[in-house]
């Protein structure tokens, strides 16, 4: 059998012991130096972790724990407008609210002004009317204009 094939029943060798592998997994062992050795080291880190003793943690440390998550959420209760008291944020937020307002401002102004001038100002004649009086009046500044010509548009 060759390496790559048998490097995958290697961990069952090792966890079964080598008596319980198949026929073909003993005979490669036999051969194979170099998957021999992957076996020895793998059966010595099996043993290592046979042996070792996991640490038993103090009496108090589940209560110190939870003790300790809960102020580290009280923390981030709190902690979430912290962000607010540096003076560049305090700073940035100040002009954008000034900025704002002077918009807004800005916009009433100029509304208040343009109803007043029309409150002074009635129109007396509707647009369309003094358009065309505007037309009469200077039709000689028109007559040159290709685009209000009629015999244009009927050669084209």
């Amino acid at each position: 059998m060759k390496c790559g094939k048998i490097r995958d029943e290697l961990m069952g060798a090792v966890l079964s012991g080598p008596e319980l592998a198949t026929p073909a997994v003993q005979e490669h062992l036999a051969t194979c130096e170099a998957c021999a050795a992957e076996v020895a080291s793998l059966r010595q880190t099996m043993e290592l972790l046979d042996e070792w003793q996991t640490v038993e943690p103090s009496p108090y440390f589940s209560a110190r724990l939870r003790a300790r998550l809960r102020e580290d959420h009280a923390q981030q209760a709190i902690g979430w407008l912290s962000w607010l008291r540096r003076p560049a944020v305090l700073t940035a937020a100040a002009a954008l609210l000034a900025v704002g307002v002077g918009m807004l401002e800005g916009v009433h102004l100029k509304s208040s002004r343009d109803l007043s001038e029309a409150r002074k100002n009635p129109p007396t004649t509707s647009a369309a009317v003094s358009d065309l009086q505007y037309l009469d009046n200077h039709a000689d500044l028109f007559a040159d204009f290709d685009a209000l010509d009629d015999d244009q548009t009927e050669t084209n």
